[in-house]
């Protein structure tokens, strides 16, 4: 009984999803002042300050980076593309899958210009701003995929998706809490990505704290479960991953703009025991 309720509970967030609007949810979260890089205290410079020293760090290293639950974004693997030398974006929907296929191939179309992410992050690499192309160039040439991802599947890719040894690391941002019913699905799913990756490899976790909706379109709701630090750290734990570091951003109150209730976000560097 508990399984089927489980079930209808996946199944009514996947419909949820299915009026997903990326343009609105880039224009929600992805611009002023959530995205203001003349600010420290805005929340996406402190998302990629946590990445970029994440993913420089010596312990983090290998051949394939994938992202699990990409959406419409980009900024999550903009310091990984530097490290390793294969990335895979994954996502559930194809509106999100079209998106990055859309700044991919420069084809033009897209709904944000993530011109400032790359600068920004030349420029915390060292770089001069106007590096960015060449940032660019290099996320173009490493992106090998662009695949669907069910992490409420026991297998969340294909079969044949990555190679048999696993993933050196997953990034995944803002994807566990927002499309799981509750806190023992999202724990989970945690265990299902843990699948992918190889023994020893890293996890860059990004997720909302105390955050029980947001929109993901005009007029569209989406349920979120609602965590709390000690949350995230004892769903890791439970599904097989050693915590490296936590660390925590509280918003403030210029920063809640009425398309969620977050109250914070964490970063969390973790490893696959």
């Amino acid at each position: 009984m508990e399984e089927k309720g489980e079930e209808n509970g996946v199944a009514a967030m996947k419909a949820c999803y299915q009026k997903f609007d990326p343009a609105a949810y880039l224009q929600y979260n992805y611009t002023p002042p959530r995205a203001d890089f003349t600010r420290n205290d805005s929340i996406v410079p402190w998302k990629l300050a946590c990445l970029h020293r994440a993913f420089t760090e010596a312990d983090v290293s290998g051949g394939l980076l994938v992202d699990i639950g990409a959406g419409p974004t980009l900024y999550q693997v903009l310091s990984g593309c530097e490290v390793f030398d294969k990335v895979i974006l994954t996502d559930f929907l194809e509106v999100n899958r079209q998106e990055l296929r859309r700044w991919l191939h420069n084809k033009g179309g897209c709904s944000l210009d993530w011109t400032p992410y790359l600068q920004h992050v030349c420029k915390l690499e060292g770089r001069r701003p106007s590096a960015w192309t060449e940032k660019a160039a290099r996320l173009r040439q490493v992106v090998t995929d662009i695949l669907p991802i069910d992490v409420h599947c026991s297998q969340p890719l294909a079969p044949d998706a990555l190679p048999s040894g696993g993933a050196d690391c997953l990034v995944s941002c803002f994807c566990l809490e927002s499309v799981s019913p509750d806190l023992a699905a999202f724990t989970k799913a945690l265990g299902h990505i843990r699948k992918l990756l190889r023994p020893g490899g890293h996890l860059m976790l990004i997720g909302a704290l105390g955050e029980s909706y947001y929109f993901g379109g005009p007029g569209v709701r989406i349920p979120v479960v609602p965590l709390s630090e000690a949350q995230v750290c004892a769903s890791l734990k439970e599904s097989g991953y050693t915590l490296i570091r936590l660390e925590v951003y509280t918003l403030t109150q210029d920063m809640r703009v009425g398309v969620d209730d977050v109250t914070g976000v964490f970063f969390a560097k973790a490893r696959k025991d």
